[in-house]
Order: structure tokens, then C-alpha cells, then sequence
């Protein structure tokens, strides 16, 4: 990659050019983030994983980037009366640009075009008289000038002039400098303003804030102006920028004539009209779209980075580890779905109780759930927080179960998605949809981050029109976000669905299914050398993936550990040197501390380091513990809800403009930034809120008409 592209990607990330320019050689190479991230701090000077992610996705631009420039130098050659000397001054303008839409600006002139009024002025020969305007020669009469361009095509003289104006209007537009004076006056002054559209007003009521709304477009917040987009594209609202036209028009006179007024006369007047022209019809849209479409892009990456943020606190949500579950999918009519799973869940029962109206089997349901507890000596019960889930859990509190049985409420966003996806008719063919949501209830208790990978990220709640954002942006940060909470936990070679494994370093798809087949048919792995003998599994797929892979109670201890097998022997030597066995070795604090990293410096110091901490708590879990969460028993809808109540809640959103907050009823409510912190507006969420987090709120306001509640985070 040139030296441009690695200079700017290093200043963006605040890291060393060598740093980048390492870092994008071993992505060239195939490396993924996790890898280079976590094992090659050497090469790489110990970036980290967010920077690591930022320099691939600036890498994959500043690649597309050159390719257009290629593509754009090949077009300008091939244009008709271009010379070397125009040809070489363009090439190198282009080669030291950065910015996409600077090089479309220099591209416009020579790119191929559909009939325009300015083309058909040239083909009438009035070119020349253009020209002979932009001279400013002629102070008083132009009759004597336009009138030699006169001819069957041309019939009058302000035919002549008009046709010239066309194609000044048409120069103007094309001039680099004009077009980013103009984009830069939009960006600074331009009011974004959206306007209902009267003949769709009854139909735009979710839009009522934005019927007559202005904002600077350099200024406003991402979840507002996607919300205006959407209206937008509904058709519900109209948008466009307002800014001041003679304002603009005397800025595009400054740079089209070298900062300099235009002379009075004749010709003056001319150039006057067509920068009139200019601006309006062909300079204004198009200035107009692409700062919209900036703004959008901004907006986009803003949302997709909350989105992105709220997808990693959710997959690495404190897990309750592998228990024997029982989970229940709450319902009134239909009654509640039971399941039982084993402690690596496996479902083992599944049975319906009907403890709520109409049917009220409360003692038959509670006979039933009292069986299933002692039959299956379930530790840990599940309860989805849909539908009935107050109902259901003040239900199965009142069950005498057994000492140390705890009942935890779990989220059911996506249960209903991934219970009728490919994915789980795969996992259960025999089951109907409410057995397979019931199952991924108790499941995502078990381990959230090995459930919720299999369901698509946008069914599980915690976006931020997310539909509205480019999608490919999305895709490409939401599977870095997976891949790195997945990496960061670790898998067990022997137990991760294909799906968790996809997910695993240099894994993939094809590979995650080949370990499940290898698994099937010669029973669990004792060690990571075994994955080369998986199929198609060879050793750069073993070098990317072993590390993040786990084999409890394998041949090697180490194996259950971070250590990657390239590190074995090194930690053979340290052994040897303590006069110590290597299971001896692990997890011996007093040994390892005594450790120099600087005696096998040769081996990396961020290498020897990542080794003695990784082998005094080795194969360490990054998630938190879990918790038991009970909701206010004074509330079960919002008209119980009354202001000053201060409510215990669970964190289910993040967006910029405030966190949903479930205090046990249909409604969630909605703390705003500026009531996150004492009154103060806040700018950084994560500093005071995380996804599913357990916290206090105090109830500001209560509109039931609008089923609307608005809260206060409460200090703890």
C-alpha cells in the first residue's frame, strides 16, 4: 500500500506508520484481527483489537480508492484532445488525494455524459462565443460577436447567448475549487429542512416533530436525521437544504474569477446569468444531494458504532455457565412452554403448564414444575420476559423449590426469529417453534454469546435504524463485533456448535462444519493438534484459529489455555528453568511471579508477558458474573407507574439520545442523556449505562395515552 494511505491510516488510529505498514502486511497475508491482535504484538507494537479492526476497514477503502483512481486516469487518457501535459498534471493531482469526492470533482470534466444543454450549444459552434464572454472584452454591446455564430441552428442572438451561457453554467459547475467552496458553505451554513407532505398527513402522525423542522446539516444528531431520511423515503416528508442563494452565487463568482468581482458591462452580465444558472439548476441539487449523503454516511457510521457497541455488551453478557436448566417461554391463552436441558443443553423434557387465565391450572402447573426440578435436578430456571413473564415469575416464586435454585428473567429478543430460522428446524426437526424458543430462552442463560450468535443481530433489539443504515457498513462491523467478542471468550474445540466455531479465527463456515463431522465420527479431540487432521483444515487455518480454541482435560494442558501451540516450547523452557513440571506450572502464582520476562526477551517481551498472565488464570472467562434480577412488586402496568417511584430496571437499549430501561412492565421507559447524569447532558452513554445492566430510576414522567415513561438514572 502507497505511503499516502499508511501515513493517513496512522495518523486517524494515532499509531506509527511501521505499526500500520506491519499490520497491513500480515492482513495481506490472511491474518484476522483476533490473531494480530492478540498474537503478534511484536509485529505490530502491541495494538490493539479496535485499532487493529480500524486499520483492515481503512485498508478495504483506501484499496477501492485506488482502484477508482486507475480506473479514472485510464477514462481521462482515452479523452478526446487530452495531452501528456494535462494528462501528467491530473495524474498528479489525483495520486495524493484522499477524499473520494475530490476525486469524482476532478473526474466530472471527462466523464462520459448524456446529452446536455451545454453539449448541444457545442454542436451548434457556439463554444467559441463562450469564450469570447469569459474575455470580458466587450463592455457595452455583444450584438457584433454573437452575431457571427448565427446560422440554421441558431436563429437570433439570444439564441446565441443562451447557448453560451449554457456552457459557461456548465464550466462552472465542473470546477473543482467551485464545487468544494460549495460543499464546504453547505456543510458550515446549510439548514436541513423537512416538511410534511399535506396530501400524506394523517399517515405521518410518527413523524409530527419533523412537519416543519430546521437543524444545521453539519450538526445534527445521527437518530435524528435517519428519522427524517425515513420519512423521506415514506414519502411522509419532504427534505431539503436551505441555505442563502446570493450568498452562494457570490462565492462561486470569487472562485470562478480568481477572487475577483466580475466587471460591469456586457460581458459581465452574461457570466452573471450563467453563475445564476449554474447554481441552480445543476450546481444546488447536486450540492444538495452530496452533503445530504455525507451527512447520512456520518450518521450511518454514528449508529452503526452505537449498534456495534450494544451487540458486544449483550454478547458478552455474564453467562450462568453449564447448568441443568429448566426455561419456560410465558403465555396466557397458549400457556407457558417448559423445557428441561442438560448441563451442556441438550434438550431433555418439554411440557406446557397453564398457571394464568383462562385455564388458572395453577396446582396442576405447579405439581408439574415441582416434578421437573427433581426428576431432572435443574439448578438454574429461565423465564422470557415477554408476554406474562411478571405473571410467570411471581408464579414460580411461589413454588417451595429446592435450596440454591435460582430463577433469573431472560431476554426473548430474536427467540422468535432464531426458533423459525434454517438453524434451528436444523437443531430440532422434531420440535414446533414454541419448544425451540423455549430452549433458546434457557440456553442464552447458559451462555448468551454461544445462543445469540446463531440469530441475526438485527432481530435482537438493540439497534438504532439499523434498517435505515447502509447495510453492507453493517454487516461488515457486526460480524467484527461477533468475531471479536468470540475470540476474546474463547470456544471449546468439543462442545461449540458449527455456528460458534464459524465464528473462530480463520474457521469459517466450511471449516466449523468439517470439526463438527471430524467430531461426530472420531468423538471428542484431546488436543488442538488434531484439528490438522480435519478436513481442509490445513496450517494457516491452524495458526489463525488455534489459539482461541479450548480442549478441557486434554492431553496438553496448555491446550485449555490462550498459549498458542507456537508458544509450547517456550513455555517448556520456563519449566525447565523453575525445575517444575508443567501442569506444576500453571495457575502457580508464587512461580509465576518470580518469572524474568527480560531472560527470554529474544521470544518478544509482549509475547512473555501475555504468557505468565495467561498461565496464572488460564483459559480465564472476560464476563462478569451473573446476577439475580427481581423486578418493584408494587407495579405490573403503567398505569401503576406514578412520578417520584424510584424502580429497580434493566438496561435493554442504547442510542445516542438515551437508554430503554424494563422496570417490569409492557412499556420500557427512557432515560434521555440529559437526565443520565444530575441534569447534565451527556455525550458518552457508556460511561453510566451498559447493555442488561441492573439499575435504580426515578420516574419523571407518565403519559399512559401515549404509553410513554420517562425516567432518571439514580445514583448508586
Amino acid at each position: 500500500m502507497q505511503d499516502i494511505y499508511i501515513k493517513e491510516i496512522a495518523s486517524r488510529i494515532g499509531a506509527r506508520n511501521w505499526q500500520v505498514e506491519n499490520c497491513i502486511e500480515l492482513i495481506e497475508e490472511g491474518a484476522t484481527v483476533p490473531f494480530i491482535s492478540r498474537y503478534r504484538k511484536e509485529k505490530t507494537g502491541a495494538l490493539d483489537e479496535v485499532q487493529v479492526a480500524e486499520i483492515k476497514h481503512l485498508h478495504g477503502k483506501f484499496s477501492d480508492l485506488d482502484e477508482r483512481k486507475a480506473f479514472i486516469l485510464k477514462s481521462v487518457s482515452e479523452h478526446e484532445g487530452m495531452t501528456p501535459e494535462k494528462l501528467a498534471e491530473i495524474t498528479e493531482k489525483v495520486s495524493s488525494l484522499l477524499d473520494p469526492q475530490e476525486l469524482e470533482d476532478i473526474y466530472l470534466p471527462y466523464r462520459p455524459r448524456r446529452r446536455t444543454r451545454a453539449s448541444a450549444a457545442r454542436e451548434c459552434g457556439l463554444e467559441p462565443l463562450a469564450d469570447e464572454i469569459l474575455t470580458f472584452r466587450y463592455s457595452r454591446d455583444l450584438a457584433p460577436v454573437a452575431s457571427r455564430f448565427l446560422n440554421e441552428k441558431v436563429v437570433d442572438m439570444e439564441s446565441a447567448l443562451s447557448g453560451a451561457r449554457d456552457i459557461i453554467a456548465e464550466r462552472i459547475s465542473e470546477m473543482q475549487e467551485v464545487r468544494a467552496a460549495l460543499r464546504s458553505s453547505y456543510g458550515r451554513f446549510g439548514m436541513l429542512h423537512s416538511k410534511v407532505v399535506k396530501s400524506r398527513i394523517e399517515e405521518a402522525d410518527k413523524y409530527s416533530n419533523y412537519f416543519d423542522y430546521r437543524e444545521p446539516v453539519g450538526r445534527i444528531a445521527s437518530h435524528r436525521l435517519l428519522a427524517v431520511l425515513r420519512g423521506d423515503s415514506e414519502g411522509l416528508l419532504s427534505v431539503k437544504i436551505d441555505i442563502d442563494a446570493e450568498k452562494s452565487e457570490e462565492s462561486i463568482i470569487r472562485v470562478f474569477n480568481s477572487g475577483k468581482r466580475l466587471p460591469q458591462g456586457a460581458c459581465g452580465d452574461q457570466v452573471r446569468l450563467a453563475v445564476d444558472d449554474a447554481y441552480r439548476r445543476l450546481l444546488h441539487p447536486s450540492i444538495e444531494n452530496e452533503v445530504i449523503r455525507a451527512a447520512k454516511e456520518k450518521a450511518d457510521i454514528e449508529s452503526i458504532r452505537v449498534f456495534g457497541e450494544n451487540l458486544r455488551q449483550l454478547l458478552l453478557a455474564p453467562p450462568v455457565g453449564q447448568k441443568r436448566t429448566l426455561a419456560i417461554d410465558p403465555g396466557f391463552r397458549t400457556g407457558c412452554k417448559v423445557v428441561c436441558l442438560d448441563a451442556q443443553g441438550a434438550l431433555l423434557h418439554n411440557d406446557t403448564i397453564y398457571p394464568h387465565p383462562p385455564q388458572n391450572e395453577k396446582v396442576n402447573a405447579m405439581k408439574k414444575i415441582s416434578n421437573l426440578v427433581e426428576s431432572y435436578r435443574i439448578e438454574v430456571i429461565a423465564i422470557g420476559n415477554g408476554t406474562a413473564s411478571r405473571e410467570t415469575e411471581a408464579f414460580i416464586r411461589k413454588i417451595a423449590l429446592p435450596e440454591g435454585v435460582k430463577v433469573y428473567s431472560v431476554s426473548e429478543d430474536g427467540a422468535s426469529v432464531y426458533s423459525a430460522s434454517p438453524v434451528a428446524r436444523e437443531e430440532f426437526p422434531d420440535y414446533d417453534v414454541t419448544v425451540r424458543g423455549a430452549v433458546s430462552i434457557g440456553r442464552r442463560l447458559m451462555d448468551p454469546l454461544a445462543e445469540l450468535v446463531k440469530i441475526d443481530p438485527k432481530s435482537l433489539g438493540i439497534g438504532q435504524y439499523q434498517h435505515d443504515v447502509d447495510q453492507a457498513m453493517l454487516k461488515e462491523k457486526l460480524d467484527e463485533v461477533v468475531e471479536l467478542a468470540v475470540n476474546s471468550v474463547g470456544v471449546n474445540l468439543n462442545t461449540a456448535s458449527k455456528h460458534l466455531l464459524s465464528y473462530v479465527s480463520g474457521i469459517g463456515p466450511a471449516l466449523a462444519q468439517n470439526i463438527v463431522d471430524y467430531r461426530t465420527e472420531n468423538g471428542a479431540f484431546s488436543s488442538r493438534q488434531q484439528l490438522l487432521s480435519v478436513k481442509r483444515l490445513g496450517a494457516k487455518a491452524f495458526e489463525q484459529s488455534a489459539g482461541f480454541l479450548r480442549v478441557p482435560g486434554g492431553e496438553n494442558p496448555l491446550d485449555n489455555s490462550a498459549v498458542h501451540p507456537e508458544s509450547y516450547e517456550l513455555v517448556k523452557r520456563i519449566a525447565a528453568d523453575l525445575n517444575m513440571k508443567l501442569a506444576d506450572l500453571i495457575s502457580n502464582q508464587e512461580a509465576l511471579s518470580g518469572i524474568d520476562p527480560a531472560k527470554y526477551a529474544s521470544e518478544g517481551e509482549y509475547t512473555v508477558k501475555d504468557i505468565i498472565n495467561e498461565l496464572a488464570k488460564p483459559g480465564r472467562d472476560p464476563r462478569s458474573t451473573i446476577k439475580v434480577f427481581e423486578f418493584s412488586s408494587e407495579i405490573h402496568a403503567l398505569e401503576d407507574v406514578k412520578c417520584g417511584m424510584k424502580l429497580p430496571g434493566i438496561v435493554t437499549n442504547i442510542t445516542n439520545f438515551g437508554a430503554f430501561v424494563d422496570v417490569g412492565i409492557k412499556e420500557n421507559g427512557l432515560i434521555h442523556v440529559s437526565n443520565m447524569a444530575s441534569g447534565r447532558h451527556v455525550s458518552d452513554l457508556s460511561k453510566y449505562v451498559r447493555l442488561h445492566q441492573h439499575i435504580m430510576v426515578e420516574v419523571l414522567n407518565v403519559d399512559v395515552q401515549r404509553k410513554r415513561l420517562q425516567l432518571r438514572l439514580v445514583s448508586d
